[in-house]
């Protein structure tokens, strides 16, 4: 990644010119019936579609070039399309939705039949139906369907993996330090699981922890509220 000081240094030994990657593809689309888009009336049933959003501003965050494919009903044509047609235009592809183990879920089928899925399934919580695979030439990362899986597993598994495709070798890892937690906390074992909290300076000066609150998949406001995971192993 070229940073301002990066840019100045190049131009005071008078290199005009560098070679580096092209902007990374990413092509992303959600998944489902029960997905409305903003200004439409909700039906009984429905919900807004916000992973499209939390999506797109994680992306950006990484600047990539980014293709918006929109929401994708649960048609199984429909969708293949859709997902060929990502594959031609990106070298990765995101979606949010069909990779669990319902009857709709057609991702992880169509990714078997175009392409190939190696792996399925990881020990965490939230975003255990996490499916990383390949589509032509393109990386496939399925995601969950539910808002706060999502995030989880974007920042756990797909920007490490998008930086690395944008040629950065050994990217830095998310920092992790131990603190203490100011409040008693509930977990299954056998998996790791990611909570939402807020991390704080306390009054003597030390840094601890506290959740957000109730840790739904669905409560994205617990995403909005936090500003570190709290991870607890399994």
């Amino acid at each position: 990644m070229i940073r301002a000081a990066d840019l100045g240094l190049l131009a005071s030994l008078g290199i005009s010119e560098i070679s580096v990657y092209r902007k990374l593809k990413v092509a992303f689309f959600s998944t489902g019936d029960e997905l409305a888009s903003l200004g439409e009336s909700l039906k009984i049933g429905q919900v807004y579609d916000s992973n499209r959003y939390s999506l797109y501003g994680m992306l950006r965050d990484l600047d990539v070039d980014i293709i918006d494919m929109g929401a994708i009903p649960d048609n199984p044509e429909l969708l293949e399309r859709t997902l060929l047609s990502a594959a031609e235009q990106a070298s990765v592809v995101i979606t949010s939705g069909g990779v669990s183990v319902g009857e709709a879920d057609y991702m992880k089928l169509l990714l078997a039949k175009h392409g190939q899925v190696m792996f399925w399934k990881i020990a965490m919580k939230p975003g255990r139906p996490l499916a990383y695979g390949k589509i032509g030439h393109a990386h496939y990362f399925g995601l969950p369907g539910n808002p706060v899986a999502v995030m989880v597993t974007f920042y756990q598994f797909v920007r490490e993996a998008l930086l690395i495709l944008m040629g950065q070798s050994s990217p830095a890892p998310l920092p992790i330090f131990n603190v203490v937690c100011t409040e008693n906390i509930k977990k299954q074992t056998g998996r790791t699981e990611f909570q939402r909290g807020v991390l704080f300076p306390d009054i003597d000066g030390t840094w601890k922890v506290k959740p957000t609150g109730a840790q739904g998949s669905a409560i994205l406001s617990s995403m909005s509220l936090a500003n570190c995971f709290i991870v607890l192993d399994e």
